[in-house]
C-alpha cells in the first residue's frame, strides 16, 4: 500500500471489493482460527460484545448466534464494501440471534458508548491502527469494569508458512518490495508479543495474557477436487487476498500470470485430499478492563 495512501481508503477501494466477493472463501480459510477466538472469548450469553474490525461480519453472526435474542453485537469497520456484505449476510444468517448493528467507523477514534460491552473480540483488525495504544484506549473505554478484551494478530511472517512459501515464489518475479516499519499499521505489527503487552498496559489494560496458537490453513478447495484445481484455488487466494497479494499490487497482467503459474505449480506439488494446507502462527491476546 503506498504511503499516501490510508487505510480507509485502502479498505473502501479494490481491496475491499476483493475481500467483499470473496468472503465465503475467507471464512472458511480462517475458520480453525475463529474456532480458537471464540473458545477463548468464552462469550457469555445475552451479554454485549463489540466485533473491531468485524469485515463482511463472519465473527458478528457468530456472536450474535452464541449471545441470543437478549444480546447485543456492534461490529465497526472502515470498510463499505465489507459492511454492505455483512449486512445482506446478518438479514439472513443471524435470525433468532442478538441484534446485530453495523458501522462504518474508525475504532480508534469513534465516540462508542462508555462502559456498555462485557468483551471485545476481533479476528485480525486490530493491527492496521495509526496509534494503537490510543486505539485500544478507546476500546478500554467502551467496556464495563472487568470486561474482556480477547484478539487474533499474526505471529512473525517467518512463522507464516501460509504466507512465506507463495511469497519465495513470487518474489523472483517482482521488484524488490520496501521493509514496512516495525511499529506500523500492517499484518504483523503486533507480532512482537512484548510490543502487544506494552501496548495494552499503556492503553490501562490488565490480566495480559498472550498465547501462541499453530494451526494449519486449508487454502482454497477441499474435498474431492482435482489436484490442478485446487492448487489454482489456493493460488488464487493467497495472490489475491493474502500479504502476498502486496506484492502483485503495481504490477501488469503478465507478471500477475506468471505468479499465479508459478504458485499454482508448487501448490500442486503440495496438495492433498483436495487442497493445500500450510501452517498459519498467530497470538491469542486477552485483557481486562
Amino acid at each position: 500500500m503506498a504511503e499516501t495512501t490510508t487505510q480507509r481508503e485502502y479498505w473502501n477501494g479494490d481491496a475491499g471489493e476483493r475481500w467483499a466477493r470473496n468472503q465465503r472463501s475467507i471464512d472458511a480459510v480462517f475458520a480453525p482460527l475463529t474456532e480458537i477466538l471464540f473458545t477463548g472469548a468464552a462469550l457469555r450469553p445475552d451479554a454485549p460484545v463489540l466485533d473491531v474490525g468485524c469485515g463482511a461480519g463472519d465473527c458478528a453472526i457468530r456472536a450474535s448466534r452464541v449471545l441470543g435474542g437478549r444480546g447485543r453485537v456492534v461490529a465497526a469497520d472502515v470498510s463499505g464494501p465489507l459492511l454492505a456484505v455483512a449486512r445482506e449476510r446478518a438479514a439472513l444468517e443471524a435470525l433468532g440471534g442478538a441484534p446485530i448493528g453495523f458501522i462504518e467507523a474508525d475504532a480508534q477514534t469513534h465516540a462508542f458508548d462508555s462502559a456498555v460491552f462485557e468483551h471485545v473480540i476481533s479476528r485480525f483488525g486490530v493491527m492496521f491502527f495509526d496509534d494503537s495504544v490510543a486505539a485500544f484506549a478507546n476500546l478500554r473505554r467502551a467496556l464495563v469494569p472487568g470486561g474482556r478484551l480477547t484478539f487474533l494478530c499474526w505471529r512473525p511472517l517467518a512463522e507464516n508458512a501460509w504466507i512465506t512459501v507463495p511469497r519465495a515464489v513470487v518474489l523472483p518475479l517482482v521488484p524488490e518490495p520496501e521493509p514496512s516499519p516495525p511499529d506500523g499499521p500492517g499484518p504483523f505489527r503486533f507480532a512482537d508479543p512484548e510490543v502487544i503487552g506494552g501496548i495494552l498496559a499503556a492503553a490501562g489494560f490488565l490480566d495480559i495474557t498472550v498465547e501462541p496458537i499453530d494451526r494449519d490453513l486449508r487454502l482454497g478447495l477441499s474435498g474431492g477436487a482435482a489436484t490442478g484445481e485446487a492448487a489454482d484455488s489456493a493460488a488464487r487466494f493467497v495472490l489475491e487476498l493474502g500479504p502476498v497479494s502486496r506484492l502483485l499490487r503495481d504490477q501488469d497482467d503478465e507478471v500477475r500470470e506468471r505468479a499465479r503459474t508459478a504458485v499454482a505449480a508448487d501448490f500442486a506439488r503440495r496438495a492433498e485430499a483436495g487442497g493445500v494446507q500450510l501452517g498459519a502462527a498467530c497470538w491469542l491476546v486477552s485483557a481486562m478492563r
